[in-house]
């Protein structure tokens, strides 16, 4: 392809992006979701931040394993309410107790998905370059295309943890999302707010890996990550998109 005037010229010819925390708000989303299970579930003295963390974190490995195609999504997320629970004082939430768990939960969630405000202008200014542009997730493929609409924007969602079975840190998953793509690997950047799962994992498939270390949006078992070490290792580090941008621009 030819890139249009303005293009990071000789760096990509393409940029594949991860979702949450990337270019929608999911932290903000998962924070207004479980004060609303702390409110109906939880005692009062129950510590939001603390709850947000320990969500996040995945302390159980329940997430991660629904990544490796280990478990299926309502599984992960049941054993993950029921050990957010047994951590903050709560009932014990069993099969029967979960879908009411969940409407709370997921209902709460769904409403309250917002765009970071970089993302949208972050999306045209790479395609004004010419760059082809697409989302590899560790989500389902329909849930993240559904995301990003009722956030309004507009990127096409080439690989989910459902296409090949498994999602990243896998390479296969990003050489698949290039593929699709339609660009080489190592004219490629990945651009994900995880500084392993996301853009180590990018790097040591042979694309760029771009780690977006928004502040104060670090989960738990992230916050050693070391951004002059990221950098030592070939990973481009930035603080937000529009940084990310002046660093594909090279």
């Amino acid at each position: 392809m030819t890139p249009a005037p303005g293009a990071p010229a000789g760096r990509v010819d393409g940029v594949l992006l991860d979702v949450d925390d990337t270019l929608v708000d999911t932290k903000g989303a998962f924070a207004t979701a479980l004060v609303a299970v702390a409110d109906a579930h939880l005692p009062p003295d129950v510590d939001h931040a603390a709850l947000l963390d320990h969500w996040r974190s995945d302390p159980g490995g329940h997430y991660a394993r629904y990544t490796r195609g280990e478990t299926d999504h309502r599984t992960q997320r049941r054993l993950r309410a029921d050990l957010l629970h047994r951590t903050f004082g709560g009932a014990p939430v069993g099969e029967q107790a979960f879908d009411a768990w969940d409407d709370l939960f997921w209902g709460t969630f769904e409403r309250s998905w917002r765009p970071f405000a970089d993302a949208a202008p972050f999306l045209a200014a790479l395609r004004a370059a010419g760059l082809a542009v697409g989302v590899v997730t560790n989500a389902g493929t329909v849930l993240q295309e559904r995301k990003l609409t009722a956030t309004g924007l507009d990127v096409p969602v080439l690989v989910g943890v459902d296409t090949l079975g498994f999602g990243k840190p896998h390479p296969d998953v990003f050489h698949e999302g290039a593929r699709l793509l339609g660009t080489a690997p190592g004219r490629t950047a990945y651009v994900g707010d995880e500084p392993r799962v996301d853009a180590l994992a990018a790097h040591d498939a042979g694309l760029l890996g771009v780690w977006l270390d928004r502040p104060g949006a670090r989960r738990g078992g992230e916050h050693d990550a070391d951004p002059a070490a990221m950098r030592a290792d070939g990973i481009v580090v930035v603080p937000g998109l529009p940084e990310a941008l002046a660093a594909l621009r090279g």
